[in-house]
């Protein structure tokens, strides 16, 4: 039943994505309707997926890189639900789908073999540290996307160049204040996920920082979206800089996430 119900949020997203694309490519706004019904469908069956691998293994399903990635694709596209339902602004889909759609992709690359836990992992601080970082996570992926979207939109007016994108796309005061209020929340959860790691850490270890290199690269990550909000707030960084800065934030997010894991193995390896 699991593996039905993954191919089933692998196609439900695969199609979201490319329908958003044709929404984003045309001035049919049925596409819109349809992408967005293919994303609401691929979320609620993932989220009956991932329940359905905790009754099956007894834990939460987020002890190891294929469970993880799973997580991700659910947290990115949660997000972004969130955002569309708040702002109504469903062309990020057509940046984030794609995004959710290959994560999920490529988690089905991965080993899907459940295994027990560790004893590291035996906690009910797994659930909170980890859904906290990956939550965190799908707010700067939006906010990439938005970062990637106003500089699209940017260089589209410069060039006087009016084409289907452009008369989705919102403003671009409207893309800064959006991107601005989800790296905010994502700055939040990342803190709350460090706190509790610490505090996890403390119990499972004896020391509360290690400088292991997740944790490094994880603080190295909130001081970059620290230095985003001080940067916004106090030296009125907003427009392109602001973006660009979301979009090197993400990438070391994904570096914190997947680089360390494969280059710099350590405590939590096993994520």
């Amino acid at each position: 039943m699991y593996t039905l119900l993954f191919f089933s949020v692998l196609i439900s997203y695969l199609i979201s994505a490319v329908v958003f694309i044709a929404y984003a490519q045309s001035k049919k706004n049925l596409f819109s309707k349809i992408a967005l019904f293919a994303a609401i469908f691929g979320f609620l069956t993932q989220c009956l997926a991932l329940i359905t691998r905790w009754l099956i293994s007894g834990f939460p399903p987020m002890s190891n890189l294929y469970e993880s990635m799973a997580l991700f694709a659910w947290s990115v596209v949660m997000v972004f639900l969130i955002i569309n339902y708040r702002f109504r602004l469903s062309i990020i889909g057509a940046f984030i789908m794609p995004l959710a759609f290959l994560i999920t992709g490529y988690s089905a690359l991965l080993d899907a073999a459940i295994v027990p836990l560790i004893p590291a992992l035996q906690s009910y601080w797994l659930s909170i540290h980890v859904m906290s970082c990956f939550l965190s996570y799908g707010c700067f992926a939006c906010a990439f996307c938005l970062g990637i979207m106003y500089l699209l939109q940017e260089r589209q007016l410069k060039l006087k160049h009016v084409g289907k994108l452009l008369e989705r796309l919102p403003s671009l005061e409207v893309m800064n204040t959006i991107n601005y209020n989800i790296v905010l929340f994502g700055f939040i959860l990342l803190s709350a996920g460090i706190i509790t790691g610490a505090i996890w850490a403390s119990e499972a270890w004896g020391s509360w920082w290690s400088w292991d290199p997740k944790e490094t690269w994880s603080f190295i990550t909130w001081l970059i979206y620290a230095a985003y909000l001080h940067a916004r707030l106090n030296s009125g960084w907003r427009g392109k800089r602001a973006a660009i800065l979301s979009i090197i934030g993400f990438v070391c997010v994904l570096f914190t996430y997947l680089g360390v894991s494969y280059l710099l193995p350590g405590l939590h390896s096993y994520l």
